[in-house]
């Protein structure tokens, strides 16, 4: 194992031991920092097929986005779909697939919220504050917030918010087409995400360390469907 998990918790809770857990740990997440030397870009995605989760790991090299490491971990779902406690349903079996990874990313790029989250612990801030690494919540749709009328060209974002505080943007990643809903994870100010999942964009509404992950967990689903 290449990365260890720093704060460490038990996934075997209740809804309401869940919830406690996060506004424990919400007082760690880090919503400063650059990152000085993008080389590496990681995507993270996970799917669900008859009781089993699946979760992807895709490293991409920068600038050219070309895929470098990844690795797919499967386990039995053992946490309820609940809103607002997604990662103790995901963050298991995508610890299973960081184990298996060979390089450490500058960045992870999870499918999910950060700190836009009525706790300020979504999946994304709460993978950075286990692992003590660099994340980004890239969603595509939105848990809480509200924002104003919403900008339609490629690049342009508007703020999310949330009680009177700025938990993330709204970014639309291609003309005319459903944004997304960007967050800090832990260990990167709000600026700094834009900017990297900008440049993981391609021509798609999803940034490519997504698109690759996503691809990866359903190849997975299906082969495991069919043994």
């Amino acid at each position: 194992m290449i990365i260890n998990p720093i704060h460490i918790h038990s996934f075997t809770v209740t809804p309401q031991q869940a919830i406690q857990i996060q506004q424990n740990l919400r007082v760690r997440v880090i919503t400063s920092g650059k990152v000085s030397n993008l080389n590496y870009v990681a995507g993270v995605d996970v799917g669900f097929y008859k009781g089993q989760a699946t979760a992807a790991i895709a490293i991409l090299k920068m600038p050219d986005l070309q895929l470098c490491d990844q690795a797919v971990a499967t386990r039995p779902v053992e946490f309820p779909y609940i809103p607002g406690l997604l990662s103790f349903r995901e963050l298991p079996v995508i610890l299973d697939a960081l184990e298996k990874i060979t390089m450490i990313p500058d960045v992870i790029i999870c499918d999910g919220q950060g700190i836009a989250h009525p706790r300020r612990l979504g999946i994304a801030s709460h993978l950075g504050v286990l692992t003590d690494m660099c994340t980004i919540g890239a969603a595509k749709s939105r848990l809480i917030g509200t924002y104003r009328e919403l900008l339609t060209q490629k690049g342009e974002w508007v703020p999310l918010v949330d009680k009177n505080e700025t938990i993330g943007v709204v970014l639309c990643t291609r003309n005319a087409v459903k944004p997304l809903y960007i967050s800090v994870g832990h260990r990167i100010d709000l600026e700094t995400a834009i900017e990297i999942v900008m440049r993981c964009v391609t021509k798609y509404r999803l940034p490519e360390t997504t698109r690759v992950a996503h691809r990866m967990a359903a190849d997975a689903k299906i082969a495991n469907g069919n043994l």
